[in-house]
């Protein structure tokens, strides 16, 4: 599986608002809770955090299948909604995005 780790910009506010929808349905069911943020956020919502946030983009085969918002405080990283498409989960696109975010290597 060749996983690509690339800086998502605001054209892809859309696409990954979607994909967070899809990935966060497991949580909303385990907990009865479907007016958790990440199922209510809207598109305005999302793109104004990319003036505040950097988020990572995981593309498979050009598809994106994974995300992460990161931001810096002081020397600290914040790591918010890190996201995989459900259907591949568990193949180490989250752990891949996690890297990234450690080796600070595109941002």
């Amino acid at each position: 599986m060749d996983i690509e780790i690339l800086l998502a910009d605001i054209t892809d506010a859309g696409e990954i608002l979607a994909l967070q929808k899809l990935a966060y349905q497991s949580e909303a069911a385990l907990y009865q809770d479907w007016l958790i943020p990440p199922l209510t956020q809207n598109i305005e919502e999302i793109k104004s955090e990319f003036s505040t946030k950097t988020f990572l983009k995981a593309c498979l085969n050009s598809k994106l299948v994974g995300s992460v918002r990161v931001s810096f405080n002081r020397g600290t990283c914040f790591v918010g909604r890190l996201i995989v498409h459900p259907e591949h989960q568990k193949r180490g696109i989250g752990t891949k995005l996690m890297e990234t975010i450690e080796k600070n290597s595109i941002y």
